[in-house]
This record gives C-alpha cells, sequence and structure tokens, in this order.
C-alpha cells in the first residue's frame, strides 16, 4: 500500500538471480501503482549484475528501466532508495540463509516479503503437468524428457516451458522459442542453458522459456495439447498444474526439509518421487519417504531410479578418463558428482583428478564448493568461460573424456580426447507408477482415453 501519508508508492528492492525475481515483478509489481521497484539485487549466476531490466520489460512506469545491483551491496541500497520492502526471489538456498537476508533487510528498517503461488501462478489455456524438485539435481531433467515422450505417445502436441535462464540480452530474450539446435546457436545460449533446452530438442519437444511468461504461456498454449512446466532449481511453478510432480533425492533425505523454497515445492506436491532409489540404501529411501509422508500425508508417493546410460561404455575399462559433469548439480545442488562420474566408475574406468588441469578461472569458481570431487563442472556462462573449460579438458593427460552433462559437449569444445556421453535416465521402480498417474490424470482432464 501507498505510503498513508504521503499517498507516495511502496519502494520495494526485489532480491534474485535473473529469473523468479523478474517474474515476480512482472506479475504483481509492473502495474501497481501502489509499488515502485528501484532496483533488482543479484546473486548466484556469475555476471548478471550490473544491468538494466530494460524499459520495454518493465512498462510505462518504468521509462528508464530498472537497475540490477549486486546483492552485496543491499544494505546500501536499501538507505539510498529508502526501500519500504525487500522482497526475496530466488532458490536454492537454506532456510536460515533466507533468514539471514530477512535480518540484513530489517537491520535496514524494511519489511521483508515472499511470494507465494497464488499471487504468482498464471493460468494456462491448455492443461498443464508440473516437474520440481527438493533441491537442484534431483533428476527433474530425465523425468520432464520421460513425461515429454509419454504424452507424445499418446498422441498429444507437447510444449516444454522451461523455469527462466535470462543470461543475456534481456529484450531479446522475452519470449524464446526453441525447436532446433540452430535455434539455440541463434540465441547464443550459454552451456548451462543448452543443458535445459538441448535434450527436450533432441526429443523432440519444443521448447518455450524467457523472461515474460504471461505471453510464453499464451505462445505454448496455442503450438501445444498440454504444457509440460520443467522446474528450476527447487523452486515451485509459475503456473498452475493440473498435476504437480515434485522429486525429492533419496541419497540427501534430509535436504528435503532443509532448502526453501523446496520444502513448501514438497508441502504442495500432487505426486512425490522418491528419485535414484537404485543408488541409495534402503535406510536412505526409508528416510526420505519418511519425510514426505510427514511434510505431505496427501500426496501419492512412487519410487524411481535414475539408471546412468553411458555410450560405448566398453572402451573405457582400465583407461584414464576425465569427467566433466552437470554445472548445477554441482554447484547449486550441492552434489560431489553427477552422472559422468558415476558411469565412468561402472565402467572400470581410473577417474583422474581433474583439479591440477583446470584453469585458473574454474579453480577459483571451484574454491567455493569444496565438496566437488575429482571432475569439472560444465561451467559456460560465458565464451570466456566455455574457452576456459575446453583448455582445461585439453590439458589432461587421459584417453577419453566422460560428459556427465546432458548437452552435446563435444559440439560446442574441440579437444583431442574423444568424448563419450552419459546421461540419467527415468525408471519406475515401484506400484504405481508414475506413468499410470500420469495416464488417470489425463483421463480426468479428458485430453487422452485409454483404448479399449
Amino acid at each position: 500500500m501507498p505510503d498513508a501519508a504521503s499517498n507516495k508508492p511502496r519502494h520495494v528492492l526485489i532480491m534474485g538471480a535473473a529469473g523468479r525475481d523478474f517474474h515476480n515483478f512482472n506479475v504483481v509489481f509492473r502495474d501497481d501503482p501502489a509499488s515502485r521497484v528501484v532496483a533488482f539485487t543479484a546473486t548466484q549466476i556469475p555476471g548478471i549484475a550490473n544491468r538494466r531490466y530494460p524499459a520495454r520489460l518493465a512498462g510505462p512506469a518504468y521509462p528508464e528501466g530498472i537497475p540490477i545491483e549486486d546483492e552485496a551491496r543491499l544494505e546500501e541500497l536499501c538507505a539510498r532508495e529508502r526501500v519500504d520492502e525487500v522482497v526475496f526471489a530466488y532458490s536454492d538456498v537454506r532456510h536460515e540463509l533466507v533468514m539471514h537476508a530477512a535480518s540484513r533487510a530489517l537491520a535496514s528498517g524494511a519489511d521483508f516479503r515472499l511470494l507465494g503461488p497464488d499471487a504468482t501462478m498464471l493460468r494456462a489455456r491448455v492443461p498443464v503437468i508440473a516437474v520440481s524438485a527438493t533441491r537442484t539435481g534431483c533428476g527433474k531433467s530425465q523425468t520432464a524428457r520421460w513425461l515429454s515422450r509419454r504424452l507424445g505417445e499418446h498422441g498429444l502436441r507437447v510444449a516444454a516451458v522451461r523455469h527462466p535462464m535470462p543470461y543475456g540480452d534481456l529484450e531479446a530474450q522475452r519470449v524464446q522459442r526453441f525447436a532446433t539446435r540452430e535455434d539455440l546457436d541463434a540465441a547464443q545460449c550459454t552451456l548451462e542453458e543448452r543443458e535445459e533446452y538441448e535434450p527436450h530438442i533432441a526429443a523432440g519437444t519444443v521448447v518455450f522459456a524467457g523472461v515474460d511468461y504471461a505471453a510464453i504461456f499464451e505462445e505454448a498454449a496455442n503450438a501445444a495439447d498440454i504444457i509440460v512446466w520443467d522446474g528450476g532449481n527447487n523452486d515451485f511453478p509459475f503456473v498452475r498444474p493440473d498435476l504437480h510432480i515434485v522429486l525429492t533425492d533419496a541419497l540427501r533425505p534430509d535436504d528435503a526439509e532443509a532448502y526453501h523454497p523446496g520444502e513448501a515445492t514438497l508441502r504442495m506436491a500432487d505426486v512425490v518421487v522418491v528419485a535414484k532409489t537404485n543408488a541409495a540404501s534402503p535406510r536412505q529411501v526409508a528416510e526420505a519417504e519418511a519425510v514426505a509422508r510427514r511434510l505431505n500425508p496427501t500426496a501419492t508417493l512412487v519410487r524411481a531410479a535414475s539408471p546412468v546410460v553411458l555410450d560405448e561404455a566398453d572402451r573405457l575399462r582400465g583407461r584414464r578418463v576425465l569427467v566433466v559433469d552437470d554445472g548445477p548439480t554441482l554447484t547449486h545442488g550441492g552434489m560431489p558428482y553427477g552422472a559422468g562420474y558415476v558411469a565412468a566408475i561402472e565402467a572400470g574406468a581410473q577417474v583422474v583428478d581433474a583439479l591440477p588441469y583446470a584453469d585458473e578461472s574454474i579453480r577459483e569458481a571451484l574454491a567455493a564448493y569444496p565438496h566437488v570431487q575429482s571432475v569439472l563442472p560444465a561451467l559456460g556462462y560465458s565464451p570466456a568461460q566455455l574457452e576456459a573449460l575446453r583448455r582445461s579438458i585439453a590439458a589432461a593427460p587421459v584417453d577419453f573424456v566422460v560428459s556427465g552433462t546432458p548437452i552435446d559437449l563435444a559440439a560446442l569444445v574441440d579437444v583431442p580426447q574423444p568424448i563419450l556421453r552419459a546421461r540419467y535416465e527415468y525408471a519406475n521402480a515401484s506400484i504405481p507408477t508414475l506413468g499410470s498417474i500420469v495416464d488417470a490424470t489425463l483421463e480426468r482432464l479428458g485430453v487422452w482415453h485409454p483404448r479399449g
């Protein structure tokens, strides 16, 4: 509400990471005369601060756009801009980090706010099945790909709408549609964006993403009978789903209620998938299920496996290999390794420690993630980072490179070693299966009927 004494709009600062923050602004603040967003702050993603949210996206109330500042300057910005309210709008952070941010805002005199699903979820004109998770690296990507294939096999036109990753020209990224690898090249997608978009494209699914999700969902609905929301990190969906599938990781059972907004996402789920049961111990699986049942006793609980598929695995036995694994899984997700490492070990390869051969910039990035063991994260938020990754791989005296990133790494980096791809797939591991639940939902929505 405006200041009652002066009738001036409340000054709002949004803490984000180039995703949820822009969405919250678009749907809650952009057309609200009672609020004036004075700045975004940025963290987590390299190079996304010191830009502006463009005037053409911000609307007529913001003819000069909105500055995006480094989160380290929060207190300074609150004082300079006389901020009345700080809105926290990013994901995959421990609960205590959220409260540390709240304490910084409160100490500056501002209110602190979290926007929930009712305030921020849009509605699509076609049915939506959403895939979310309690942490990065639970297995959303392979689950969303599996789901898209199943829907396609039922004769449905499927559009995948991906959680935002607008790391470049925000105005050009307002609404993005990717149907081919050439579309990714034309948009100058980063390696991280390609990791999320390329597997869908390879499976024949068109991907929509960008900044303005009201426009994005409209375009997706024009192109499809059903939308698959492919969530990012552990955020809840930007659209109201007809079926909300949430993955929790059997290898990290305690994380399900330790991170924001992953715990909220788990509590919202219609179906909780306990993932990676093939790699976890029976005790870990039981713990993950116990947490899920305690936090969300009404959700349907299913188990899933995450088998690793490795190209030409027989070539690796006894050979020296360097592993490149999915960057967000290692960094945001807190995992020590990913699919590439698992596949290399299962194939009998000798995994060479990547750190001694890593470029200086990659070593500096890894210093913030001491839990990462033996592997290189696929960092490529900029051409310079991608070149640093290429140099690091090329410098390693190994026979093969095992790539656990979802993209075709060999198409992006020219290195002397052969690159073999490893990837997780989705597999049912219990009754009822996720497939039977999805099919029942499609029948309920009237978009598919089984033959019989």
